[in-house]
């Protein structure tokens, strides 16, 4: 098992930046696919990106693409998304997610395909002027 704790959201202004932090207890994070979903209230919770176990894999959301930066410190047990060129419509609830057998692709991220095993508390990202 491996317990997830996020941090750094926080208010940015249109166009910044903002760089949320996972810490993993527990379980090595390194056996794990990592990941980040967000979600607004009313609405479902929208896969980010994802991290594989092995070879540095990355996938992510059409809407971040380019901006957003998915990366992990094994050593640390640490998982890390750097958001860049934020937009209003990036505000959202995100949480860190871990699971040992999810595959990381595209398809893995859209609602309902899979069901991560782990996830963090959630950590509040508010994009305004």
């Amino acid at each position: 098992q491996v317990h997830l704790v996020e941090s750094g959201g926080g208010l940015a202004q249109p166009g910044g930046s903002l760089r949320l932090s996972c810490a993993a207890s527990g379980d090595t994070l390194g056996d794990y696919t990592v990941g980040w979903f967000r979600q607004v209230p009313g609405k479902e919770r929208e896969g980010v990106s994802c991290l594989s176990r092995v070879g540095g894999v990355t996938a992510y959301v059409d809407s971040v693409k380019g901006r957003f930066t998915v990366s992990r410190d094994n050593a640390k047990n640490m998982v890390y998304l750097e958001m860049n060129s934020l937009k209003p419509e990036d505000t959202a609830v995100y949480y860190c997610v871990a699971d040992p057998r999810v595959i990381c692709i595209p398809s893995t991220l859209k609602p309902g395909v899979v069901q991560y095993d782990y996830w963090g508390q959630g950590t509040q990202v508010t994009v305004s002027s």
